[in-house]
């Protein structure tokens, strides 16, 4: 198992992708903890899942989280970065301040808060590796995507630079961005779409626990599009 030993913290732990990638990195031997609002032990019957209920929204929650998963596991190896939400729909001349707040508060300042708690960490040990999910949009933004493109646009600029600044702490940063995934909520959301076209969670997942592993320690500062049948 290739992340036997390693300590993941995964934030977004359940729900659409969450489930998927949890799943996934229990298999490849890891110890999970992982973090959601709702969180319980009872949704991942495994012995090396540990549930962290937890929220993201300020420097003081994401080091209390940060503090909690290194008092029981010692360490923090990779964080995976699921945590993120979707508002949209209208024009940038018809988006609102609670729209653009949403967006980034979910979106990017999660994001900020979580690395900027375990990077010390990480470099003190000279090893770690960050992982977050943004969109396709972050790069090829849509009409009416406005502000969640924007949110992601920013996450992959934050994590780029957390890769270069970290390089010389053996600390990797890398952003994986999905087209459109065939989960329930954008199967009830697009009822009409061809889901035959869509990206599958398990791809993301098995993505993520590669690039969390030994196999891709060089792997650095990247943003890999994975855009299923609509390339």
């Amino acid at each position: 198992m290739i992340l036997e030993n390693r300590v993941v913290v995964i934030t977004g732990a359940k729900g659409g992708l969450g489930s998927y990638v949890t799943g996934a990195f229990l298999a490849a031997g890891a110890a999970v903890a992982g973090v959601s609002r709702s969180i319980q032990q009872s949704d991942f019957d495994h012995p090396n899942f540990t549930a962290i209920p937890a929220e993201l929204s300020s420097r003081d929650a994401a080091e209390t989280l940060a503090s909690e998963a290194v008092s029981r596991f010692g360490r923090i190896d990779s964080v995976v970065h699921l945590l993120g939400g979707f508002a949209g729909g209208v024009t940038v001349a018809d988006s609102g301040d609670a729209t653009l707040d949403q967006m980034f508060e979910l979106n990017f300042r999660s994001l900020f808060h979580i690395a900027r708690a375990v990077l010390p960490g990480m470099q003190s040990r000279r090893a770690g590796s960050l992982l977050a999910v943004g969109s396709r949009t972050a790069v090829e933004p849509q009409s009416g995507l406005g502000l969640y493109s924007a949110s992601k646009a920013a996450l992959v600029s934050l994590m780029k630079t957390i890769a270069k600044e970290n390089a010389a702490y053996g600390v990797s940063a890398n952003v994986v961005l999905p087209g459109t995934m065939d989960t329930p909520a954008n199967r009830k959301a697009m009822p009409d779409a061809d889901t035959s076209k869509w990206v599958q969670p398990s791809q993301i997942a098995a993505l993520l626990v590669h690039l969390a592993s030994c196999r891709a320690t060089q792997v650095s500062g990247c943003a890999i599009p994975v855009y299923g049948g609509e390339v």
